[in-house]
């Protein structure tokens, strides 16, 4: 990625300022996990079973524990040790919740995480493309965030994205290895899987969401995420979680209660009522509904959540 400062019209690039040393990613990254990620730290250098993690992190929304390796050098395995440190989380479990509680005082119960989502994210100055290769299958628990140091402060943050409908699983030739074993309790969740579900009840829904979609990603800036529960569209922070139903589509609103100007009542109040998603709004949304309003209620929560 090129960067560029702009003066009047004329434009002049920014030199890179490079990392010495991974402990200089580590540092930066924990000290703004939240803000880049979304997570929330529970240890440094955490030590287990003979191996050393060097991030342990912990996903509010989705109840899931993440680890975060950096990497400064070019010459590793993401696929090995990827799955290595899956397959200690998975099958260390009681440790993760004990490093939890020690950091912040709160006893998780084992069924309260959803160890289906446990991931682990690479972060490295640059990846090979052998490497990006490596992970291009859609149920890879890993993620691959390119970080780069420019002059003058600046910080860029690049997730390389997974292209591809291949599963891992069908290239894996032995039975009992490591990949299988962690493939059978994690799955990383697409839109797909929520349309595939959608279309077999109702093939109107399909459409629906994607007449939304596509209104949705005009807003600008838009990130997809598809969850196990739900699909969210997040642009700093998630603005809005899609839910699917029989026979139409659930509209949660990241907005705190008393945050929405909503002169047709279409909004129902559900900041005391657990339910998935972000936010204390609820609109249903079926073939009858009107979608120009609707936008107008997401446009709030996409405003709300742009710095």
């Amino acid at each position: 990625m090129k960067l560029y400062s702009l003066t009047n019209t004329k434009l002049k690039s920014v030199d890179t300022h490079p990392f010495k040393l991974e402990k200089e990613i580590q540092t930066l990254v924990e000290t703004n996990l939240e803000e880049l990620f979304g997570l929330e730290f529970v240890r440094t250098e955490f030590s287990i079973k003979g191996f050393r993690l060097d991030t342990l992190a912990f996903d509010p929304e989705n109840k899931s524990f993440v680890i975060i390796e950096y990497k400064k050098d070019r010459n590793f395995s993401v696929i090995d040790q990827g799955y290595t440190y899956m397959s200690i989380l998975l099958n260390n479990k009681a440790d993760f919740i004990l490093e939890y509680h020690a950091h912040f005082g709160i006893t998780l119960n084992r069924n309260e995480i959803d160890w289906s989502q446990s991931r682990v994210l690479f972060v490295s100055p640059f990846f090979t493309e052998y490497q990006k290769n490596s992970i291009n299958f859609k149920d890879v628990p890993f993620e691959l965030w390119e970080i780069k140091r420019y002059e003058n402060g600046l910080i860029s943050l690049y997730n390389h994205q997974i292209n591809s409908e291949e599963t891992i699983a069908t290239v894996s030739k032995s039975t009992n290895n490591i990949v299988i074993e962690v493939s059978r309790e994690v799955k990383k969740y697409t839109e797909e899987d929520h349309l595939k579900w959608s279309k077999a009840r109702n093939e109107d829904i399909p459409e629906l969401y994607n007449q939304l979609r596509e209104r949705i990603l005009n807003l600008g800036e838009v990130e997809i995420t598809p969850r196990k529960e739900y699909i969210g569209f997040k642009r700093k922070r998630p603005f809005v979680d899609v839910i699917f139903n029989t026979n139409s589509l659930k509209i949660i609103l990241n907005l705190k209660k008393g945050e929405l100007d909503d002169s047709k009542n279409t909004a129902r109040d559900i900041s005391n009522v657990g339910h998935w998603g972000n936010g204390d709004y609820s609109v249903n949304v079926d073939l009858n509904s009107d979608l120009d309003y609707l936008m107008s209620l997401i446009n709030q929560s996409y405003k709300k959540h742009q710095g």
